[in-house]
């Protein structure tokens, strides 16, 4: 049963470990000693090795490793038009208790997709340079509501009625999208870790403790979702990456699908979702349960977190275990996370990587024949 259109049997989250020079000239870039035109072509360099290793290894879908990217997120919440970043910082506490430091995000102005798109040169390059599918990932638009603290400051005067900055968001959001489609896009994925972060029992609370119902604020995560990708092609696969943190091999959530699921699987107008699955933070795959016919689970039962090499008998076993829930047709491979989703990367050497990577294919083309 192998699969010719995405998600594919064996897929990929998306960031890839950042190559040590070119972390370097990215710092040269920001400290003023490397033009930008400069880096750009060591950018160009290191996308295409990239490219050969994940083509290398039997993927299907290729991404560009977000390697011009600082981030996941931000870099692309401040390419939108009317969004700016602010002065304020503050943590967003991390497992081995080194937070992530989060910038704050002020929307000053009315919210659109600029000129050109955001991004749309990223997706071009990579494009061009592979002949298999190639995929974007972007931020959902979920991602402006932090659970943590109220990270996000709305001018009043932009927008006296708050709810219509979701509405500019939407059509920013398809705007990007549309650009992205003119120049070849065929495989987008929004990438969500707040619609995971409600499965944590300590964070809904605190939601509540704040006046935050998480329920409706579940509802507004699958709209606003939903509203970004509403015009795409209809060739176009979506699916979304239900993350609960990954920074420096460190994670800042736990808790299992089934205070989510039911409604978000069934909510969301996309085509599949990556899941994660490496270790019991994740709980159980009964949740599986509520996946409709026609939507596919990616199963993240390899770790990106760790060096470590998953025995292929142990993902057998569990991916048979997640088959009694939801057929097996309906499932696929990756990664749990990506292995960089900021440039710091997550710790373990790009050879691990492509192992990782490599036992994903091998085991998909086991099962289900991939190849």
């Amino acid at each position: 049963m192998p699969r010719t259109t995405p998600p594919f049997r064996a897929d990929h989250v998306g960031s890839l470990l950042r190559p040590k020079k070119l972390l370097d000239a990215r710092q040269s870039w920001k400290d003023g000693r490397l033009a930008r035109e400069e880096l750009a072509a060591l950018e160009d360099a290191a996308i295409l090795e990239a490219v050969a290793m994940q083509e290398g290894v039997g993927l299907k879908s290729v991404t560009d490793g977000e390697f011009r990217r600082d981030d996941w997120y931000l870099d692309f919440i401040f390419s939108l038009d009317g969004i700016e970043r602010g002065d304020e910082t503050f943590p967003i506490p991390f497992s081995d208790g080194d937070p992530f430091t989060a910038t704050k995000i002020n929307v000053t102005g009315k919210v659109a997709c600029p000129p050109g798109g955001v991004m749309r040169n990223h997706y071009a390059y990579l494009h061009h340079v592979t002949e298999e599918t190639a995929k974007i990932t972007i931020p959902a638009p979920s991602m402006l509501r932090n659970l943590f603290v109220e990270s996000t400051d709305i001018s009043r005067e932009a927008y006296p009625d708050p709810e219509e900055f979701w509405v500019d968001l939407g059509q920013a959001y398809r705007d990007v999208m549309m650009e992205l489609a003119s120049c070849g896009c065929r495989y987008l994925q929004l990438d969500d870790v707040n619609t995971c972060l409600l499965c944590n029992d300590e964070l809904r609370e605190m939601n509540r403790k704040a006046g935050r119902d998480p329920d409706a604020l579940l509802d507004m995560f699958i709209s606003v979702n939903n509203a970004a990708i509403a015009e795409r092609p209809e060739d176009m696969v979506v699916t979304t990456h239900m993350c609960r943190g990954n920074y420096r091999s460190q994670w800042c959530s736990t808790g299992a699908y089934d205070t989510v699921a039911e409604k978000y699987f069934n909510g969301m107008d996309i085509d599949g979702f990556f899941l994660e699955y490496d270790s019991e933070r994740a709980g159980g795959f009964e949740p599986l349960r509520f996946m409709p016919r026609g939507k596919f689970a990616v199963l993240g039962l390899v770790t990106s977190k760790t060096p470590q090499l998953e025995s292929k008998d142990d993902l057998k076993r569990r991916i048979d275990e997640a088959a009694r829930h939801l057929p097996l047709e309906q499932l696929c491979l990756s990664p749990q996370c990506g292995f960089a989703s900021t440039h710091q990367g997550n710790r373990l050497s790009e050879d691990d990587q492509r192992r990782k990577l490599t036992l994903v294919v091998e085991v998909a083309d086991e099962i289900w024949g991939y190849s």
